[in-house]
């Protein structure tokens, strides 16, 4: 059997890149180990709560995330969270404490010290750094102070990447934010100005507000399935191996062979050697010390809520409060019926490259960290919750370290090297859904 191009993985990169592919005509087919599409995105139901295994939300981060969702709004219709996820909370001393999100909040809140407001003052006038390996930890200390590290930087990082900043490097993990500095100087200045610029130049940038969709996420994977023509998928393709012989990609999984001119990867780093055998060992190196952040996803429903406020996106754990938890997203405040009337749906957050001994725990352990961490600071004197389910992650979520410029380096080397061979998925190019679809898209759009 002959492809002019074949998709490893069906997961949002791959599922977007069929979708763009098929709308152009072209010949392919996507091959995915599991016996469903959609990679981590997993959308349950049960007793009237809809939960998420995987990603809970995304952002519209990137303009070809917000053309997506208008092309195939017929069939999935975009959710876009509500005006309470504005509302975000970082743990302190056991309590949650607004998230600053103005001047005002900004000069009364407890989280920073007064000598770092202070020093935020003189941020526009800093010198720019030089260290293209800078790690987020040492630019926001260098910029704006520890305590907005601790508990501004360090929460989000939790957050994003459940990694840890000290590692990660802003140029490959934020590069925005790099960008932002290595442009206009400043953080402050810089989006100012870059607003100011873009708004003359008619430049229209993507609204970064956060999205689901109705029902769900798995809406959007089947919908991109479904409109990808479903026939030109094969589910439970098991032990993939690829060979590269007189300039064609020839694929043996499950008894059969299949080749073609064009390989596009979306698998995880981490397989890659496992599939790519035309590819000399040494130069599978920088994918295979790729580090992953472990992830437990613990969604959590309550048909009567008798604990605090929860009108708000979430609450995010700075490290330096030593919990055994990352963070809590309150679904049900800022999504629709995703709980039944009257009920609370949260996800809460266990692991992170600082917690890796967590994934060790057994479910009546973790059950026992809900108890008496998280229920106490949710208010909830008595821990009985109508749905309970634990979702674990060994290699969830990609970190960008310094190694990263080498992972880059040896993708364009291999591309160059072997014709029509792509290496895709969050190992480049960002770990956001809106980064997956943008990447799907120029994949697509790179195919003559």
């Amino acid at each position: 059997m002959e492809k002019d191009i074949v998709i490893i993985g069906a997961g949002l990169t791959g599922l977007t890149c069929a979708y763009y592919l098929n709308k152009r005509g072209k010949d392919f087919v996507v091959l995915e180990k599991n016996d469903r599409v959609g990679g981590v995105i997993n959308t349950k139901e049960k007793d009237g709560f809809i939960y998420e295994t995987g990603p809970n939300t995304g952002v519209l981060g990137s303009n070809e995330s917000i053309d997506l969702f208008n092309d195939i709004k017929d069939s999935c219709k975009i959710e876009i969270a509500d005006a309470n996820v504005n509302k975000r909370y970082i743990l302190k001393d056991d309590k949650w404490v607004s998230l600053p999100s103005g001047l005002i909040s900004g000069i009364s809140t407890k989280l920073f010290t007064f000598s770092d407001k202070l020093r935020l003052l003189g941020e526009p006038f800093r010198a720019k750094g030089n260290n293209q390996n800078e790690s987020l930890s040492e630019l926001v200390k260098r910029r704006m102070g520890k305590s907005f590290l601790d508990y501004a930087v360090d929460p989000f990082i939790s957050g994003v990447y459940a990694g840890n900043p000290d590692l990660l490097i802003t140029k490959f993990a934020l590069p925005k934010l790099y960008n932002l500095e290595q442009n206009y100087g400043s953080f402050i200045y810089g989006s100012i100005k870059k607003a100011k610029h873009d708004k003359n130049n008619n430049i229209k940038n993507p609204s970064r507000k956060i999205f689901s969709v109705n029902g769900g996420l798995n809406n959007l994977t089947e919908s991109l399935y479904m409109l990808s023509g479903k026939e030109n998928f094969h589910t439970s393709v098991n032990d993939i191996k690829i060979k590269y012989i007189n300039n064609k990609f020839v694929i043996e999984a499950n008894n059969n062979t299949l080749s073609c001119n064009q390989l596009i990867c979306t698998i995880p780093s981490c397989n890659l050697s496992n599939v790519l055998d035309f590819i000399e060992e040494k130069d599978l190196i920088p994918f295979n010390t790729l580090e992953y952040a472990p992830i437990i996803s613990i969604a959590i429903g309550l048909k009567k809520w008798t604990g605090i406020d929860i009108n708000g996106f979430g609450g995010l754990v700075p490290f330096k409060e030593k919990k055994n938890f990352l963070g809590v997203l309150f679904i049900s405040s800022f999504l629709k019926n995703r709980a039944p009337e009257g009920s609370v749906l949260i996800n809460v957050f266990i692991g992170g490259t600082r917690k890796k001994n967590l994934m060790k725990l057994s479910d009546d352990e973790i059950i026992e960290i809900l108890k008496e961490e998280v229920a106490p600071i949710m208010g909830l004197n008595n821990f009985s919750p109508d749905l309970l389910n634990i979702t674990r992650y060994e290699k969830s979520i990609p970190q960008y370290y310094v190694d990263s410029g080498c992972r880059f380096e040896k993708i364009k080397e291999l591309e160059k090297k072997y014709k029509g061979l792509v290496i895709a998925g969050n190992l480049r190019d960002g770990i956001g859904m809106a980064d997956r679809i943008k990447q799907g898209k120029n994949i697509a759009d790179s195919i003559l």
